[in-house]
């Protein structure tokens, strides 16, 4: 369990707490593309950590991330004219571009050079695969963008959705970081995918391993007479990097579950998956079937999430349709910010323990001044992260960490080659 003092300190992410100071240090998805679609389209709204912003494409198709009341009498610039390179504040024709200049006052007298004195909240953007990410800390201390893998594939080999969780994003972010329950709260009565193992053997042992970009997850299960190994990662601040849909001993590619917050009570969930070597097919987006326009579930709380008994009983462990649904339920019925100094962890938890205390080792850290890890600067522009997401089977004789020795040798994690790359250079 945690302390109700560090519970809070994971769990705040309003500006000027340590974990949303933390957060705020990184790249985080803001928004999706197809919100902003087109230049000179309407804004959208945004909430981030606590901060109600609007986002515009601007006339030559620049994104800005804008605070959303207007600094002259705090009308909400959501409502603006989005035209000519800035938007305009219905009230009083205020206008801002996408850096936060004020452009225009023109209420003011002519001759007035208040415009310049001013500055409007802003943020920078940056696009990558249908996917608005921002970045919300200090300008002088603001890193590159990382080239992450799947912001580097082709657009047509990735896909991307989003939805709102009605929790705090740690409750969402845990369960990328925990492999057992996908023996109960994912299990269906048939045999499809790797539904025999997960059935075969509940109680996965865990190791964990600290890195330059998080944690490393490896969970390890018995199956017949061959160890099924899967590796996971948490990505420093918010990212759950899982091989969901994907087959065992598939190189193809992994998803990213990322849990943004928007305020301490609901974050934004976005499911970004790629392919190395082939297009998506649009029958693998099923989540978006499961999504309403406006990013909340079809199924939630109110709903009971569409829950139906007789599939509970004969189809499937929840009786509730798709993976997202399951996650949703678990995580958003545990309460808005769940109390974690009434759990009760036991030996599955090891790896959610572990990110726990890399993030809060982390947000203090900072707090005393240290550099948070995984920011990407000048001088390591050219420098990959080395995250491995995949699962595989191993005879049962042969350890995991002799198998796949590369991620247990420190001289190693200079070389930018996931497994998969390997793999494919060396066949």
């Amino acid at each position: 369990m945690l302390s109700r003092e560090d519970n809070d300190l994971i769990t705040q992410t309003n500006q000027g707490t340590p974990m949303g100071n933390l957060i705020r240090r990184y790249w985080v998805p803001a928004l999706l593309s197809e919100e902003v679609p087109h230049n000179d389209c309407p804004p959208a709204r945004v909430k981030l950590m606590g901060e109600e912003l609007v986002a515009f494409r601007d006339s030559q198709g620049r994104i800005g991330l804008i605070g959303e009341h207007c600094s002259h009498r705090g009308t909400s610039l959501f409502f603006g004219r989005n035209e000519e390179c800035g938007l305009r504040c219905i009230y009083h024709g205020w206008k801002f571009d996408v850096d936060g200049n004020v452009l225009e006052t023109p209420a003011e007298p002519g001759q007035s050079d208040y415009a310049k004195k001013l500055h409007h909240t802003a943020y920078p953007t940056h696009e990558a695969n249908g996917v608005i990410y921002a970045y919300l800390g200090a300008k002088e201390q603001q890193p590159l963008f990382p080239n992450y893998e799947w912001t580097q594939v082709p657009l047509e080999h990735s896909y991307v959705t989003k939805c709102l969780l009605e929790c705090n994003y740690l409750q969402g972010l845990e369960g990328e970081c925990d492999s057992s329950h996908l023996s109960f709260l994912h299990r269906n009565f048939t045999n499809e995918s790797n539904q025999p193992v997960y059935k075969g053997d509940p109680a996965p042992s865990y190791d964990t391993q600290d890195t330059d970009f998080g944690v490393r997850l490896i969970a390890t299960r018995n199956f017949e007479d061959q160890h099924y190994v899967r590796f996971s990662a948490f990505v420093m601040p918010v990212y759950g990097c899982v091989p969901a849909g994907r087959k065992t001993n598939e190189l193809e590619g992994y998803e990213i579950h990322t849990y943004v917050p928007a305020d301490d009570t609901h974050c934004w969930r976005y499911d970004i998956g790629f392919h190395r070597g082939r297009v998506v097919n649009p029958e693998e987006v099923h989540r978006r079937k499961q999504i309403n326009p406006d990013y909340t579930k079809v199924c939630n709380a109110r709903n009971n999430y569409l829950q139906d008994r007789h599939k509970q009983k004969t189809l499937s462990f929840t009786g509730i349709d798709d993976f997202l649904n399951h996650d949703g339920c678990a995580t958003e019925s545990m309460g808005a910010i769940f109390d974690r100094t009434k759990e009760h962890l036991g030996v599955s938890d090891k790896a959610v323990i572990a990110v726990r205390r890399f993030l809060l080792a982390s947000a203090k850290d900072l707090t005393n001044g240290k550099e948070p890890p995984h920011l990407v600067s000048e001088q390591a522009k050219n420098w990959f992260p080395h995250i491995d997401c995949f699962a595989h089977l191993v005879p049962r004789h042969v350890p995991w960490q002799k198998k796949f020795d590369f991620l247990t040798d420190s001289a190693d994690k200079e070389n930018p080659m996931s497994y998969a790359a390997r793999k494919k250079a060396a066949s």
